[in-house]
Parts: C-alpha cells; sequence; structure tokens
C-alpha cells in the first residue's frame, strides 16, 4: 500500500482505466479494442434498454458507431473483487450527438487481467441526466 492509500495492482488497473477513457476521448479505436477482453464485452447503456449479449468489437465497428461527443471520467474508484479482476466506478460526463446535448451517467465496470494486462470486461452505463428514463418501445425487442 502507498502512502496514498492504494495498492501498485489497484494504480495499474486506475491507468488502464484512463488510457482506455482517453483513447475513447481521442477516438483511437485501435487503442480501445486492444484493451478490451479478447472473449467479448458484457455491456448495459444508460440509454434504459435491455443488456446486451457479450460481444467482441472490432475497429471497423467503432468506426461506423461510435457517437460523436465528448466526454470526461470524474472520481474513478477501483476495488479488487476478486485476483485478477476489479470493480471500477466512476461519473462520465459531457456532450453527446449532433446537437451537443448534455450527457451525464453513471459507469461501473469489470476490468479482468488477461495475458498480463488489464482489459475492459463489463459496462453498466447508468443514465443520471436529472432522472431521466427510458420508455420500452418495440425496437428494444429487435436485433
Amino acid at each position: 500500500m502507498s502512502s496514498d492509500g492504494h495498492s501498485p495492482e489497484e494504480k495499474a488497473v486506475l491507468a488502464a482505466h484512463a488510457k482506455y477513457y482517453a483513447a475513447r476521448t481521442d477516438r483511437d479505436f485501435a487503442t480501445m479494442v486492444s484493451m478490451e477482453s479478447k472473449t467479448g464485452v458484457y455491456e448495459t447503456y444508460s440509454d434504459g434498454s435491455f443488456h446486451k449479449p457479450g460481444r467482441t468489437w472490432s475497429l471497423e465497428d467503432y468506426e461506423s458507431n461510435f457517437p460523436v461527443g465528448t466526454s470526461n471520467v470524474y472520481f474513478a474508484e477501483a476495488n479488487k473483487v476478486a485476483n485478477g479482476a476489479y470493480y471500477v466506478r466512476f461519473y462520465y460526463e459531457g456532450v453527446n450527438g449532433e446537437n451537443n446535448a448534455p450527457y451525464r451517467t453513471r459507469v461501473t465496470e469489470t476490468w479482468v487481467k488477461e495475458m498480463g494486462s488489464w482489459k475492459r470486461k463489463t459496462s453498466h452505463f447508468s443514465s443520471a441526466a436529472y432522472g431521466g428514463v427510458h420508455q420500452t418501445s418495440k425496437s428494444d425487442f429487435e436485433d
């Protein structure tokens, strides 16, 4: 444990997390893909839609589907849940879309150690947008 209360492993997880989200800001999709679990990432989004199945994103997926906007990470914390696994939580806030709409969400993630490197395995984005909620629609059930 260091003088700031963080273990070296916790610092490594937070450094990987910071690198991943810097890559998101820079639209550096190659770095993002390299920092995600090779067996897929399980995600739930802040739009209120249903959980997404595990998915391995490609460079091409991100290039064609990544939202326009800029968001920043605030107050990231990492807590060890098992050997080789950390729970990371933080706030993610900025602007999204063509109209630069405000975006505010709480995020929880699981980072796992694979082949000696920290990889993003799960993400749950939970809306913190002033109480905004999702109204279920037919498209929620379509693939």
